[in-house]
C-alpha cells in the first residue's frame, strides 16, 4: 500500500490524538514525521496505522517503553511474541482476580446476614475466617 502525505492536523483529525501527544510519541521514537511544511509536521499516512497500534496496546496495559520494543526501527510493526504472550497472562491473573472480586461484591449485596461483617463468606475474603 502506498503511503500518502498527511499533515498532523489531519493525522489528528482521522486519529483522535491530540498534537500535543503525536508530538510526544516522536520525540519518544513511535512515530516519526517525514518532513515539515513551514513549521507543521507531515506524516505519511502509515502513521495511522501505527497510532492504532499504539492504542492497543495502550488499552492492553503495555508502557509506552514496552510499545516502542513492538516496532522496527522503520516504524514497521514487528511485534515481541514472548511480550504479547506474557501481557495475556497479566490479563488473565488480572479477569481472575476482578471476577473473584465481583463474585464478592454480588454475594455481600445478596447475603442474608445483618452485616458484612458477621458474614462468614465476606470475613474469609478480609482474611478473617
Amino acid at each position: 500500500m502506498d503511503s500518502v502525505e498527511i499533515g498532523i492536523g489531519e493525522v489528528v483529525r482521522r486519529s483522535g490524538v491530540p498534537a500535543s501527544t503525536l508530538r510526544y510519541y516522536e520525540e519518544r521514537g513511535l512515530i516519526a514525521s517525514v518532513r515539515r511544511q513551514g513549521l507543521t509536521r507531515v506524516f505519511t499516512s502509515a502513521v495511522l496505522d501505527q497510532l492504532a497500534l499504539i492504542a492497543v496496546c495502550r488499552t492492553a496495559g503495555f508502557s509506552l517503553d514496552e510499545i516502542t520494543l513492538m516496532f522496527s526501527p522503520d516504524g514497521r510493526p514487528s511485534p515481541n511474541r514472548a511480550m504479547l504472550a506474557a501481557k495475556a497472562d497479566e490479563l488473565d491473573a488480572t479477569i481472575q482476580k476482578l471476577a473473584s472480586m465481583r463474585d464478592d461484591l454480588r454475594h455481600a449485596a445478596a447475603c442474608p446476614a445483618p452485616t458484612h461483617l458477621e458474614c462468614p463468606a465476606f470475613r474469609r475474603v478480609l482474611g478473617q475466617t
